[in-house]
């Protein structure tokens, strides 16, 4: 019984600190993130270029991704856009000036370097599509019924 009450108190605890990390990023940084993403304390957003970076809703990036909008070298500052319920895997690279879809799943480590098209999964570096017709729920979980 205290086992559960603890893992309870865990898990709104940590509900509660990603729900503030979103509030820090859209407050000091200008970035455009929906209050019911979550984005890993890990993750890296890039905040030179903050109001470059918009996150829809019931969307989850995973620690270690890396967002970036802009590019020192090129003097490039681009706006990244993720849609709904997606699902950004750990160690994912996202480069400025991309567009992801809704309902999409970035594998883990992929580095995607072009827009991806709503309802797919990609994978790989440079990140491909490899699967398509993908439907996914709130923070980019599959249904039941779809695995």
């Amino acid at each position: 019984m205290m086992k559960k009450i603890k893992d309870l108190i865990q898990i709104q605890l940590r509900q509660r600190l990603l729900s503030l990390n979103v509030w820090y990023l859209n407050r000091f940084f200008g970035t455009h993130i929906d209050a019911t993403a979550r984005i890993s304390l890990k993750a890296k957003i890039d905040k030179r270029n903050g109001d470059g970076i918009y996150i829809d809703e019931g969307t989850y990036v995973a620690f270690g991704v890396a967002i970036l909008a802009h590019d020192m070298c090129r003097h490039l500052k681009a706006d990244v856009r993720i849609g709904k319920n997606c699902h950004i895997g750990c160690n994912s690279l996202i480069l400025p000036g991309v567009t992801i879809g809704d309902s999409c799943i970035v594998a883990a480590g992929a580095v995607v370097t072009k827009d991806v098209p709503p309802n797919t999964l990609v994978a790989g570096n440079p990140a491909i599509v490899k699967k398509e017709g993908i439907h996914l729920n709130r923070l980019g979980i599959l249904p039941k019924d779809s695995v």
